[in-house]
């Protein structure tokens, strides 16, 4: 199975540990996980929904916004039904195959959501900074370029970083510390070589959070200095309402990376990967749409909408 991939693999699949180290938490962990899944899922479904439904919310930014909950949906679909299976199975085999592929997959939405995170921050500086040429700046063909762009070079970065990986042995030892086929853990299996794996991985790793961040600090560099000189109130605080909700998800999602990559690689630590990753492949996509939705006047609304036209039909 593992050959078709390149002969590069001396072991057809791998076993995930996971959290099997704490035994009397596998049954509370998986409890814990299956309802923030479920959340995440409908919380994402529900953006994508809302926004189809109110007329208020075909803008640009709802059309970023409902890109990223797809993101966040295909990114909590690429690992929490594999974790949720370890926690509860006594099977915790993943193939060669299926390893590289949710690594792939899983990679591929990191790098697309961060520089989706960045397209948003530069929407929310033009909305801001030219709001009279907003709708001419952001037309619907820039827009749909913008996201196509994310996904391409989404898919291409994680292409590169997988094909190195692929093309590694592996070693007898094929236990993998971890629930998921993440690049250190994956890594640390190998009996080959990995510096040039490491190298390629280091270095679009750099240049990518570089450049997102770059983007988002630049574009809230020129909305800070367009609110400050801004005379009236009303209009402060319409500006600083429309980035707190942004800010606050690219803290998160920027925070736990450099926390997930700035952790020294010890046995000490491997659980505090173990952590920071479940915040990161579980629970942010949870969080996204519960940020944006509780933030917003607009959004509010329709889901009030929803629920009181569901419990008036229910009645009648």
């Amino acid at each position: 199975m593992a050959h078709e991939w390149g002969n590069h693999s001396s072991v057809p699949s791998f076993i995930l540990v996971g959290f099997s180290e704490y035994p009397p938490l596998q049954a509370p962990l998986f409890l814990v996980f299956l309802t923030i899944y479920i959340v995440a899922l409908l919380g994402n479904l529900g953006i994508i929904l809302v926004r189809k439904i109110n007329p208020k919310l075909q803008t640009p930014m709802y059309f970023f916004l409902s890109h990223l909950s797809f993101i966040d949906i295909c990114y909590s679909s690429t690992s929490t039904p594999k974790l949720l299976e370890i926690l509860v199975m006594e099977n915790k085999i993943i193939s060669f195959r299926g390893c590289m592929t949710q690594f792939f997959f899983g990679c591929a939405c990191v790098i697309t959501e961060m520089f989706m995170l960045a397209v948003m921050a530069y929407d929310r500086f033009v909305a801001v900074c030219n709001p009279l040429l907003y709708t001419v700046a952001m037309s619907p063909k820039l827009c749909a370029l913008l996201v196509a762009g994310t996904y391409t070079w989404g898919g291409l970065s994680s292409s590169i970083i997988t094909y190195s990986l692929v093309q590694l042995s592996y070693c007898e030892s094929n236990i993998i510390n971890h629930f998921g086929c993440e690049y250190s853990a994956v890594l640390s299996v190998s009996c080959s070589d990995s510096s040039f794996s490491q190298m390629v991985c280091f270095a679009i790793s750099t240049f990518n959070e570089a450049c997102s961040l770059l983007i988002i600090l630049a574009s809230y560099a020129f909305i800070v200095i367009t609110v400050i000189k801004m005379p009236s109130k009303d209009g402060l605080q319409k500006a600083l309402s429309t980035c707190t909700s942004h800010l606050t998800v690219i803290s998160i999602f920027h925070g736990i990376i450099l926390l997930l990559y700035c952790v020294p690689s010890s046995k000490s630590s491997s659980l505090l990967v173990k952590v920071a990753t479940v915040f990161y492949t579980v629970l942010v996509p949870m969080l996204n749409p519960l940020i944006y939705s509780l933030r917003n006047k607009d959004v509010k609304e329709t889901i009030r909408k929803l629920i009181g036209s569901k419990l008036s039909s229910q009645s009648t």
